[in-house]
């Protein structure tokens, strides 16, 4: 038992002794393998020092270079760049590596810039020459560690917000060493540059010392979000029994013109390349920057763009089906001012041509029209057509060449607000 206790008393004599040591280093860092402390100066001089501030009676310090020769029996030394310590304290001894991070800055000199060597369509990669310093330590068996160092490479973009481009500040998070450094390709001009590290400054660890900034850079990528302009047309308003959706596939009633919007990142693109398909098969094609057709014929479309420069290319598609048509004819209208039913209209998909004609029982025409969005209000000349049936003859042809000739009854009803 005692034993135990002897053995518990001088552990945490240990750490008590470990923990007593301090610094006017900018940072102290104890969770390096190997290795009891790690202090980081922002800049060695003669003042700046690592003291033990324990109760200990008997105080040795040495390098790890001569482990047999103490350098001090005092409390305190005078650190050096690059040197690992150890401070033996009655018997318990204490790792120390020392780190001047001034002289791991980048030199004046050195550069930041995108590799040309490698494609800029996707990924752009970043060299640093020459290369910023490693940071090492040491344990006290000579074996040396790098220190990775965490640093961030700023530059802007762009992002869509669902109607335009909009610049976008980027960060991206990398690390040192490593022979480049790679960030997702911007869509825009734009500079990169490199800041680190989390070493850098103590009294505001938020503050980085060094910052490399490249040159203007040029962007290559491209980019493109296809969007769609159409004739507004509600069935509630008119009819149709399909209104145009915005869903990928776009669902349309013919005839409809389209513009299509090619939203490409206009100061890096240089070249369009519109195909409109067809089942398949091309039946358009154009180069300029928007594109607009009038769809007349039912079937499946795709709509392919690419976008490119000398260096990079993008694709974007979107599919419109156009809808077979249909025509539905109802029986009975109430011209009334209420607000509901009050014209004789049919409802419809994809009608490019239409034809109604409306004869009273004694077989005299009272109504015509050629346009499937509109109808008869049951007026006759301006004045109140006389309640009771009606005969239409309806022609049309539809989209999908479909010929529709049809005819009957319609009831026109009034009700009793005297309309």
């Amino acid at each position: 038992m005692r034993k135990i206790i002897l053995l518990t008393c001088l552990c945490l004599y240990a750490i008590v002794s470990i923990a007593q040591l301090t610094s006017n280093a900018n940072k102290t860092y104890t969770n390096f393998p190997g290795i009891d402390y790690v202090f980081i100066f922002n800049g060695i001089t003669s003042s700046s020092d690592i003291t033990y501030t324990g109760t200990g009676t008997t105080i040795n310090w040495y390098k790890f270079s001569d482990p047999n020769t103490s350098i001090s029996t005092f409390a305190y030394i005078s650190p050096e760049d690059g040197t690992g310590y150890t401070l033996v304290v009655d018997g318990i001894k204490t790792n120390i590596w020392v780190i001047d991070y001034n002289n791991y800055l980048p030199v004046s000199n050195t550069t930041f810039e995108p590799d040309n060597s490698s494609s800029q369509c996707t990924v752009v990669s970043l060299n640093v020459n020459p290369a910023i310093p490693l940071l090492i330590y040491k344990t006290p068996d000579n074996v040396s560690h790098t220190i990775t160092r965490n640093c961030n490479i700023y530059y802007k973009t762009l992002k869509w917000d669902g109607a335009t481009w909009q610049p976008k500040d980027t960060t991206v998070a990398v690390t040192l060493p490593a022979s480049q450094l790679s960030v997702p390709a911007p869509y825009t001009n734009t500079t990169f540059t490199l800041i680190g590290d989390q070493f850098a400054n103590t009294t505001d660890p938020g503050k980085n010392t060094f910052s490399i900034s490249s040159a203007p850079y040029s962007a290559s990528a491209v980019i493109s979000h296809l969007t769609t302009v159409v004739t507004s047309r509600s069935h509630l308003k008119n009819n149709e029994a399909l209104a145009p959706s915005d869903a990928n596939p776009i669902n349309f009633s013919a005839p409809i013109d389209v513009q299509f919007l090619s939203n490409a990142n206009v100061l890096v693109t240089q070249y369009y390349n519109w195909g409109i398909y067809k089942d398949n098969k091309l039946i358009i094609k154009r180069t300029d920057k928007d594109n607009s057709y009038t769809f007349t014929d039912a079937g499946s479309y795709t709509i392919k763009l690419t976008i490119s420069n000398s260096t990079c290319s993008f694709s974007d598609s979107l599919t419109v089906i156009v809808s077979e048509s249909a025509l539905y004819v109802p029986d009975v209208f109430t011209p009334n001012g209420d607000g509901f039913n009050d014209e004789f209209r049919v409802a419809y998909k994809s009608l490019i041509n239409f034809q109604c004609w409306v004869y009273n029982r004694w077989g005299r025409q009272v109504y015509y029209w050629n346009d499937p969005t509109k109808g008869w209000d049951g007026n006759i000349n301006g004045k109140k057509a006389t309640p009771g049936p009606y005969f239409y003859v309806i022609k049309a042809l539809g989209s999908d060449k479909k010929v529709y000739k049809l005819s009957g009854d319609i009831n026109l009803l009034r009700g009793t607000s005297g309309n």
